[in-house]
């Protein structure tokens, strides 16, 4: 099977906390052997798990919604230039095995929502999406996590169902 591809998505502004939230997310994502995905860009939560990831030795792929690479992440091993804005986050849910959802606003909401509507399993770290959101956490679509560790633990839970599925 192919290495699975779990997308990181947060916030182009992070606070401090965020930022090494993301950082961390992206370092253990590298070491499970996994790739990630983000937005590409160098801000924020995109630019904190690519950092992260890239450093641990990992794989990081970029959506950009830009033309070019021109404001993209260095950490990035691939970069993908879109041109088509923030319709790239559709690319970015259906890209990834999980999604990982750091504290952002209505661009990562819309990711978010794109990845309930396409059956993927979210994981929201330290992001609380409120009440709408709880229909899906009783169908155990939506899962909270408060650490990068417990995210990526219930990433490989998520991954290891998908697998045992592929297998059937």
């Amino acid at each position: 099977m192919r290495k699975p591809i779990i997308g990181v998505m947060g916030g182009s502004k992070a606070s401090a906390d965020v930022y090494e939230l993301a950082r961390e997310l992206g370092e253990r994502i590298a070491q499970q052997g996994w790739i990630l995905l983000n937005g590409g860009r160098n801000a924020g939560v995109m630019a904190a798990s690519a950092e992260g990831a890239h450093l641990a030795g990992g794989a990081v792929i970029g959506i950009l919604p830009d033309k070019t690479a021109r404001r993209s992440s260095p950490h990035l091993d691939i970069a993908i230039c879109t041109g088509i804005g923030e319709a790239r986050n559709v690319i970015n849910v259906l890209s990834s095995d999980v999604v990982i959802a750091c504290p952002g606003k209505l661009g990562t909401r819309s990711e978010v929502d794109f990845a309930l509507h396409y059956k993927k399993t979210v994981i929201a770290l330290q992001f609380d999406l409120g009440e709408s959101y709880d229909v899906y956490k009783r169908r155990l679509q939506l899962l909270d996590a408060e650490s990068p560790r417990e995210a990526v633990e219930l990433t490989a839970a998520v991954i290891a169902e998908l697998e045992d599925l592929d297998s059937k």
